[in-house]
């Protein structure tokens, strides 16, 4: 049974910076696609960044400039920078990842547990 282990959330001051990580535990193929989306109180999950196998990158414009999604794939792990952290940036934050568990298997997204980032003065 593979689950995402999250680490890197907090308590910062605007202006601040945290840096997020994910990985799978348990053994793995590979990783696609590797995301982080973020939650609000009241509002819907959205995506925040996203990083393909090739290293492709995207980001929702709201952090365009202050984040940056990046992957490590000898340790199967996705991480996210967070410069610059406004108080709109609080958030659960998720990593997503889809995952192969075997040679020609079928790509299954797992989800982490959410790391609280919380932004305040």
């Amino acid at each position: 049974q593979v689950q995402l282990v999250e680490s890197g959330g907090g308590l910062v001051q605007p202006g601040g910076t945290l840096r997020l990580s994910c990985a799978p535990s348990g053994s793995i193929f590979s990783i696609n696609a590797m995301a982080w989306y973020r939650q609000a109180p009241g509002k819907q999950r959205e995506l925040v960044a996203q990083i393909t196998s090739r290293g492709s990158t995207n980001y929702v414009d709201s952090v365009k400039g202050r984040f940056t999604i990046s992957r490590d794939n000898a340790k199967n792990t996705v991480y996210l920078q967070m410069n610059s952290l406004k108080l709109e940036d609080t958030a659960v934050y998720y990593c997503n990842l889809a995952v192969v568990l075997r040679v020609g298997g079928n790509v299954n997204v797992y989800w982490g547990q959410g790391t609280q980032v919380t932004v305040s003065s």
